[in-house]
């Protein structure tokens, strides 16, 4: 708990194994946990552009799009639903 940096550090090596969050014990714990698992505003953008060209195809008939030269389908769009509320979460605290 009063180790900051190496509960930090600890975050980023569980973010590299795939973990979207770490269990927080004290209040200090909660900036450098969401510095670590907040999505970067990079793929904030792209989660934005992702959803909104989706929704633009689907209203037009199509199931899939291209944005960013790959293709984007549903489970894509899910994702990045689940990136911008995850930012908008992170954002609120």
């Amino acid at each position: 708990m009063r180790n900051l940096e190496g509960f930090e550090a600890e975050a980023r090596q569980a973010r590299q194994l795939g973990f979207d969050g770490k269990t927080l014990i004290h209040p200090a714990q909660v900036e450098p946990c969401n510095r670590v698992f907040a999505p970067a505003a990079e793929d904030v953008e792209r989660s934005r552009r992702i959803i909104a060209a989706f929704e633009e195809a689907t209203s037009q008939g199509r199931g899939v799009v291209t944005v960013d030269g790959r293709m984007i389908e549903n489970l894509h769009v899910e994702e990045a639903r689940r990136v911008l509320a995850l930012a908008e979460a992170v954002r609120g605290r």
